[in-house]
């Protein structure tokens, strides 16, 4: 196996760096603060081509492998993770799910743009609605309705946690048109969030990743032609799981990122910091701290390295990404507590950025599927 990354691999990472570093690290502790979108950075990669990476060139993408994805997504997680996450529901979940089960007509018409992350000079970028007030783990469970009216269905429901929701033109719903079948009952719909009859709920005052645009989206009477209808009837939940197998990809690529951005924080406040007559990496306690943050980050990379060589070689990557996910995200969560620790008090305040990576890891371990969800994956991988 050649651990080595390709020419071209190198220049994704260096790309992404220096746009993390250049127009993500300026105002980024605002951005947390209040809240803010950050629709101007995410414009401008869009521009760079992070919206589409994996899509084919053929529809505006940048065909690239999911390796390159997973490089790019942990070093603006480095910085970002509200960014980052953008980018991740935009080519993990949304993009992906066309360009891998939506006809032809609907690739050229919502695949294209939201690979370029723009449509008519303006943001256009997709969501993925898939959790509900009352089916969040349990997925199984939709209460949204879709009902068959001959050439369209008619959506009555309400999704919540929704990424992308006020901000997205595109919505990929999930939705429950035979309940008598269960989840063989759940299609999946291409919906224009311009559609009569959508409500975007108020923003989500959340923890971390205060960047990211969450809201609740509800549905009262929307018209859908079937023409927007993803594959054949009862293919929505099918559609979902394995849209979500790529999509904990990458998101465990951002918790790597959270991860790897607080470790090198740590290191460099460690090589500054005195106490005791010397630089405080210098005493025993804060090597070992060191020491296990780069072990455990170097494994979580590992894991995500291979989850995604797994992809990119046609195989089933179920349980490598759900491993990915489990271990980058518990490893999030770790490394940045014991960042804040390294830091002391000057740790707990927001102009050393790593209580703020320490908010944003503890997403990692709950979207897309929670730590127990993917245990569960895994327990039933190595089981069967």
């Amino acid at each position: 196996m050649n651990f080595h990354l390709t020419e071209e691999q190198l220049a994704v990472q260096e790309a992404a760096r220096d746009f993390a570093q250049s127009e993500l690290l300026p105002g980024v502790i605002e951005r947390d603060t209040e809240a803010r979108f950050p629709k101007e950075q995410i414009q401008k990669m869009g521009a760079l081509g992070f919206m589409g990476m994996m899509v084919d060139p053929a529809y505006g993408g940048g065909g690239m492998d999911t390796l390159s994805y997973v490089i790019a997504m942990e070093e603006l997680s480095k910085i970002d993770a509200s960014a980052s996450v953008m980018v991740s529901v935009n080519n993990s979940l949304v993009c992906y799910g066309l360009e891998a089960y939506g006809n032809e007509d609907q690739k050229q018409k919502y695949l294209t743009p939201l690979a370029q992350g723009k449509k008519d000079g303006e943001l256009y970028l997709g969501a993925f609605l898939l959790s509900e007030p009352e089916a969040g783990s349990d997925a199984t469970h939709q209460h949204t309705s879709a009902i068959d009216k001959g050439d369209h269905f008619i959506l009555n429901g309400v999704k919540n946690w929704i990424t992308n929701g006020s901000s997205a033109s595109v919505y990929l719903v999930m939705a429950q048109t035979d309940a008598s079948k269960g989840p063989k009952g759940i299609n999946a719909f291409i919906v224009e969030k311009n559609t009569p009859g959508i409500t975007v709920g108020p923003k989500e005052n959340k923890m971390g990743i205060r960047g990211s645009d969450t809201h609740a989206v509800s549905f009262t009477d929307v018209v859908v032609s079937k023409q927007n209808q993803i594959g054949a009837d009862g293919f929505g939940f099918n559609f979902a799981m394995k849209t979500l197998n790529g999509g904990r990809i990458g998101i465990a690529a951002q918790a790597l990122g959270i991860a790897s951005g607080a470790y090198e924080l740590a290191l460099a406040y460690s090589k500054q910091r005195q106490s005791f007559g010397k630089p405080i990496h210098e005493h025993q306690a804060i090597q070992f701290k060191l020491a296990e943050m780069a072990t455990r980050i170097q494994t979580a990379r590992f894991l995500c390295y291979h989850a995604a060589w797994e992809k990119d070689n046609g195989m089933d990557y179920t349980l490598s990404a759900a491993m990915a996910k489990l271990h980058a995200s518990d490893t999030a969560m770790w490394v940045t507590t014991e960042a804040v620790q390294v830091h002391g008090g000057y740790g707990f305040v927001k102009e050393f950025h790593v209580e703020r990576l320490m908010r944003d890891a503890k997403i990692t371990q709950i979207y897309e599927g929670t730590s127990e969800i993917q245990k569960m994956v895994i327990g039933r991988s190595i089981t069967k």
